[in-house]
């Protein structure tokens, strides 16, 4: 019998409560609600605090807060191809010297299929980045890969060049340097323009045309295709408004184009639907659709609406004790679901994603699991699907058992993840211990070299999520035994210092010159 295929789509800052099979009720995205209606929609399903550390745990299988496993390098190095500054073979050069180089043993999500026979593809926002080079893409495991090498290069929608096996691309008629990234930005939703001057080809539309042309030429035999797209990721940019939305009243012209983005993401998966449909490969196509990290407003600063870095009657927002939420700081779309903080925190909004599956004849129709699960299950999970050994050194568990119903199925005590002011921990009975380092530890270097989780600058805080979903009550006082305990869990895999839960901890200088943190923020949210 022929092993299933697998097709796994991952979108980019997409959260919870802005897909209606999560509850969104401004307009409707049937072809991802369908995914959840033929299959199984998790509701605790954890990844990590923003994109890159997201992407190296789910591709590494090991969550983002060990010590010395993995590096990241900041982006817009490939932006100097586009200026002129460095050739491609110079920014490579860079790169390939910059940062841990895999081990000879290092297992990948798309090492794990090939060593099962699989034909494997990544296409879209390639990596973990925020950049890339073609071996370094290669030794992850795909065969075939086209797109992005940069992930600053993702905040336009019509880029100059892409890359195909480590080829360099030209995209006729697209020619901004910044790839068409609105000049408007999402400072000033109300200041829309709309000049298509150099923007002449979207580029989910060239991924549409790869996806299908790579499932059509490898029907024949099993193929594992990893789609992580950048959508919905802002600046909220489309070139005209969905149908389902343009004539909504109750909707600005930036909530529109974002809402149309997220519409454009849903196309997309109607397409692979139909095309798995069209050549007979539904029934054997395992599907997984997912986000790399919680919500984002990419339609934000909307006097009256929205407002990230404070609450519509002017209280500064903090991610200590005033996180972001819909019910303060307005969010037209709620797409943190109710939950508190965004992207870049540890709080749920920002680290509880979208995550469902159907596979016809092994998950049952409309199931909902409230099982504990992680990105950095998923090499696991492939593993255990296509038959090749779960690699060793990692942190995830196949929730295989969990797609096929077993009431037995094997959870995590607890699972772990990063953000910019330190770790969190969450249990399977529903705790949660979050810590928030200030910005004064997380700069002092004598505290990084030993343990941050002595100092007392670092505050602990404690919730029940079974009875808190918006993690309003901060139990820590009250429960110090249970800090203490889950205190020490998270040290310890945080290989001893909190300080390696902080994405500081884990980026790698290249040799030439890159922006401070708060400057690499405001150019990845």
């Amino acid at each position: 019998m022929r092993k299933p295929n697998i097709v796994y789509i991952y979108a980019d800052d997409l959260g919870q409560g802005v897909l209606s099979c999560y509850g969104q009720k401004k307009f409707q995205t049937p072809n991802i609600d369908q995914i959840a209606n033929e299959g199984m929609l998790f509701t605790r399903a954890y990844a990590t605090a923003f994109c890159a550390p997201a992407r190296a745990s789910l591709i590494c299988g090991i969550h983002d807060a060990h010590a010395g496993r993995w590096t990241y390098t900041p982006g817009a190095i490939y932006k100097k191809i586009s200026t002129g500054e460095l050739a491609f073979e110079q920014v490579v050069e860079v790169l390939q010297h910059t940062g841990i180089e895999p081990r000879a043993n290092d297992e990948f999500l798309g090492t794990v299929a090939q060593k099962a026979g699989y034909v494997t593809a990544e296409i879209g926002k390639l990596e973990w980045g925020f950049s890339t080079t073609p071996e370094r893409v290669e030794r992850h495991g795909w065969d075939y890969h086209y797109g992005y090498y940069d992930h600053i290069r993702c905040h336009g929608f019509y880029p100059s060049f892409l890359f195909e096996n480590g080829v360099k691309v030209d995209i006729p008629g697209n020619t901004d340097p910044h790839c068409g990234r609105p000049e408007y930005d999402y400072y000033d939703p109300y200041n829309i323009k709309r000049d298509m001057t150099g923007r002449a080809v979207y580029s989910q539309d060239l991924f549409d045309d790869k996806i299908l042309k790579f499932i059509n030429d490898n029907k024949d035999r099993p193929f594992f295709l990893f789609h992580p797209s950048q959508l919905p990721h802002g600046p909220a940019f489309y070139p005209d408004f969905h149908p389902q939305v343009k004539d909504r009243e109750d909707l600005i012209d930036i909530e529109k184009e974002y809402a149309s983005m997220v519409l454009r993401l849903d196309e997309t998966v109607g397409k692979i639907l139909s095309e798995l449909d069209r050549l007979d490969l539904t029934d054997n196509t395992l599907v997984i659709f997912a986000s790399d990290n919680g919500h984002t407003c990419a339609c934000y600063n909307c006097p009256g609406r929205t407002q990230r870095n404070e609450t519509l009657d002017g209280i500064k927002v903090n991610d200590k004790d005033n996180p972001f939420r819909t019910e303060t700081c307005g969010d037209t779309f709620d797409g943190n679901n109710g939950m508190a903080g965004l992207k870049f925190s540890n709080w749920d909004g920002g680290n509880k994603i979208v995550f469902m599956a159907k596979w016809p004849g092994v998950i049952r129709e409309k199931t909902v699991s409230s099982h504990l699960i992680s990105n950095y299950d998923t090499l696991a999970t492939i593993a255990d699907i296509v038959g090749t050994p779960i690699p060793p050194d990692t942190d995830g568990i196949s929730y295989l058992p969990v797609l096929k119903g077993q009431p037995d199925a094997p959870e995590h005590e607890y699972v772990i993840f990063s953000s910019k002011n330190g770790p969190a921990l969450v249990t399977s009975d529903g705790w949660k211990l979050r810590v928030y380092i200030t910005e004064d530890v997380i700069q002092d270097s004598a505290v990084n070299k030993t343990n941050a989780a002595l100092d007392e600058r670092v505050d602990f805080q404690l919730y029940n999520l079974n009875e808190d979903y918006s993690e309003k009550v901060n139990l820590a006082e009250l429960y110090p035994d249970v800090v203490e305990m889950l205190k020490k869990k998270l040290v310890r895999e945080c290989d001893g210092n909190l300080y390696n839960g902080t994405p500081m901890a884990h980026l790698a200088r290249p040799a030439y010159k890159i922006p401070v943190w708060s400057e690499i923020v405001k150019g990845i949210i």
